[in-house]
């Protein structure tokens, strides 16, 4: 084999070595340490120190965030979590945790206070300005977090502190803050305080918590991992965010099997409606929606159906057959839009 390497294209073999060791893979030039002490802490107090820059990205994010949430745009949303400048403070939060910075920490948090009520305050002032009153369905998907979100703020928190720590993968922040959305639940939590919904600005506070601990939690990881700090030093501090992490994953985890009970029996009942009752087979089921209030559970179904095709006997048989398959009490309710068809075949010249 080595001489057939040999004579391929006339080379010898210490060309041939030279080609192999050059192109290996052992290239100590790439070799990447973490940032030295001195260089990561100026770059976490250049996000912590609430400047003139901080407070315009901030209050853009929040305008971009609360109309894009006003108007159910996801690309709007999505640019909001771009600029926004708050990833920078909740990093420098997990960093001063673990090295026991105590100035660094009292700093960030009062930039990330200020951030907070700052974004909130935008958000009411806008709702209030525009006067909308309807819930879309991205301000209603941030009012119900469950474990699943907790799940990717840990993932975004370690993701954010990697790339802090390193030089050449700085430009993956940005992708980070999109992963972990910081903004737009602090803006649903003023727009729920606006329009006097206690709800919705509970369910968006629990939420950015979620995604606060989450990023502070899993970033002390990674700053310790890196060899910032001590696990002495952060004790203290990981008490306190695993008992966080701990309490909000009370409601989280409720939340997470209401949504996993509501997904199950939505399929279950697509599946019996079409394949073991007749009264069905000739419409188009367009949305089946399940609530869940305790231990009750409540479906919402809208059909489109021939006028007079289904009547309300038939439904009464429907929904007593749904509570033996499913083996649970169900509220349904049912909304038939009328459908008519018309086949026109091609005239004749």
């Amino acid at each position: 084999m080595l001489l057939l390497i040999r004579k391929v294209g006339g080379w010898s073999k210490q060309q041939f070595s030279w080609l192999w060791e050059s192109n290996s893979g052992n290239w100590p030039w790439l070799a990447e340490k973490p940032m030295p002490i001195a260089g990561i802490n100026r770059s976490l107090w250049r996000g912590a120190v609430p400047s003139m820059s901080f407070y315009v990205l901030l209050s853009l994010s929040g305008i971009i965030a609360t109309l894009g949430l006003l108007a159910n745009s996801a690309a709007t949303i999505i640019g909001a979590m771009i600029v926004a400048p708050l990833m920078g403070p909740i990093i420098a939060i997990a960093y001063s945790m673990v090295a026991a910075n105590q100035r660094l920490l009292k700093r960030s948090l009062y930039t990330l206070i200020k951030g907070i009520l700052l974004t909130i305050l935008i958000a009411f002032l806008i709702t209030k300005v525009v006067g909308l009153r309807t819930l879309g369905s991205e301000i209603a998907g941030r009012v119900n977090p469950t474990l699943l979100d907790m799940g990717v703020a840990l993932a975004a928190g370690a993701a954010g502190s990697y790339a802090k720590s390193r030089r050449s993968i700085a430009d993956a922040l940005p992708g980070v803050a999109i992963a972990v959305a910081l903004v737009p639940p602090l803006s649903v939590v003023g727009i729920g305080l606006a329009m006097n919904s206690q709800s919705v600005a509970v369910g968006a506070s629990l939420l950015f918590l979620a995604n606060l601990t989450g990023i502070i939690f899993s970033g002390a990881l990674v700053f310790l991992w890196q060899g910032y700090g001590s696990l002495e030093k952060a004790r203290q501090g990981l008490i306190v965010t695993i008992t966080a992490i701990l309490l909000l994953g009370i409601p989280l985890s409720f939340s997470l099997q209401t949504l996993l009970i509501q997904e199950q029996t939505r399929r279950q009942i697509s599946y019996v409606l079409y394949n073991k009752t007749q009264t069905f087979s000739d419409t188009k089921i367009r949305s089946i929606k399940v609530r869940r209030r305790g231990e009750e559970l409540f479906v919402d179904m809208e059909v489109a159906a021939p006028f007079g095709l289904i009547s309300k006997k038939q439904m009464n048989e429907v929904h007593k057959f749904l509570e033996a398959e499913l083996k649970r009490p169900l509220n349904f309710q049912v909304f038939i839009v009328p459908t008519q068809q018309y086949a026109l075949p091609a005239s004749r010249f």
